[in-house]
């Protein structure tokens, strides 16, 4: 018989593809990059006027580019962790009551 490559916990690509930190990294990482884009190269004086001077465009293109930097590294150091059909069942709450509690049947 040959033996079953032993279990990681490394995902595989799919799950970290469709894993939802990747998803909302990936949409404030474009909309980061419009609005930086934006900031820097749409300076309308009006539009600054009505900001009080501030370049929100900017500011909020780059909080969220950071935010999506953010959520990329909570998933490199996070990585999402998926049960494969040969780990057995999940582990729930339930499972992890001790065994030295009474259950009242006495």
């Amino acid at each position: 018989m040959a033996e079953a490559d032993p279990p990681t916990d490394a995902p595989s690509s799919a799950s970290a593809l469709f894993d939802l930190r990747t998803v909302i990294a990936l949409l404030f990482g474009v909309y980061g990059v419009v609005l930086t884009v934006l900031g820097v190269f749409d300076n309308d004086p009006a539009q600054l006027a009505k900001s009080a001077g501030i370049d929100l465009n900017l500011w909020t293109g780059l909080g969220m580019l950071v935010l999506a930097a953010v959520f990329v590294v909570w998933l490199r150091l996070r990585p999402a962790l998926t049960a494969t059909p040969d780990d057995g069942p999940e582990q729930g709450p339930a499972s992890t009551i001790s065994a030295d509690v009474p259950d009242g049947s006495g």
